[in-house]
Order: structure tokens, then C-alpha cells, then sequence
């Protein structure tokens, strides 16, 4: 983990509301991160520690597989589990594209904070009731 006590996820979606939103549920166990870019989200894989990324999918200038894409060329970062967030509509095949292209998990939006809880407590490995 990071240098701080605490996990340290970065967030990266392109509409404010949503990152305050996950910043309020994840701020009592997490460090949390918000980016509003996925190029400002490389930007802080370069430079720090990152244990999780939550990463939304439909967003202008990269997407989220656009910017999974970019991780990739980062052969240091490419162990970063990522969890994709997402309004499209969780057909077999979206699933599918979205395990394939690297992510870890997806949740949808509008998501329940506990089961967001409850997915990065699994991908890191920590038990829930220490977090709470």
C-alpha cells in the first residue's frame, strides 16, 4: 500500500457530483483521489502510489478503455486493480469487454456505497469490519 496508512484509490470520472459522491462514502476508510480526466488520471499513476483504481467508463477525450490502454504501456502500474463504474447497461457482452480489457470488477451507476464497500474490500484484500 501507499505511503499513508490508509489504502489510496484514485478516482476518475468526468462529472463532479460523482466524485464528492465517492469521496463522501470511501473518505473514513480510504484516501481518495478525484480526477476529472483520465489523462489527469495517468498523470497521478506517474507519480504516486495508487492501490485501486475506480475508473467510469463514458467520458470525453479518453475513455475508460481508452485510458486502460494507456496503463498498459506502464509496465510498473499494469498490477493496479481497477474497478470500472458505468451508466451503460451491464449486457454480457459489455462484461465481457470490460474484464477483458483489464479491469478487476464493474459496479453500475447509480451504486449502493456497501456494495462499492464491499468490492474493494475484496480486490485488496481487507477485511470490511476494519474499515467501517
Amino acid at each position: 500500500m501507499a505511503d499513508s496508512a490508509l489504502p489510496v484509490i484514485l478516482a476518475i470520472d468526468d462529472l463532479p457530483m460523482n466524485l464528492r459522491m465517492i469521496k463522501v462514502f470511501l473518505d473514513k476508510g480510504y484516501n481518495v483521489l478525484p480526477v476529472k480526466s483520465g489523462a489527469e488520471g495517468l498523470a497521478i499513476v506517474k507519480t504516486k502510489t495508487i492501490d485501486l483504481i475506480l475508473l467510469d467508463i463514458e467520458m470525453p477525450g479518453m475513455s475508460g478503455f481508452e485510458f486502460i490502454q494507456e496503463l498498459k504501456k506502464m509496465p510498473d502500474k499494469t498490477g493496479i486493480p481497477i474497478i470500472c463504474i458505468t451508466g451503460l447497461d451491464p449486457t454480457p457482452e459489455f462484461i465481457t469487454q470490460v474484464i477483458n480489457a483489464g479491469a478487476k470488477d464493474f459496479i453500475t451507476k447509480p451504486f449502493e456505497p456497501e456494495i462499492l464497500k464491499s468490492k474493494i474490500c475484496k480486490i485488496l484484500g481487507i477485511n470490511e469490519h476494519i474499515i467501517r
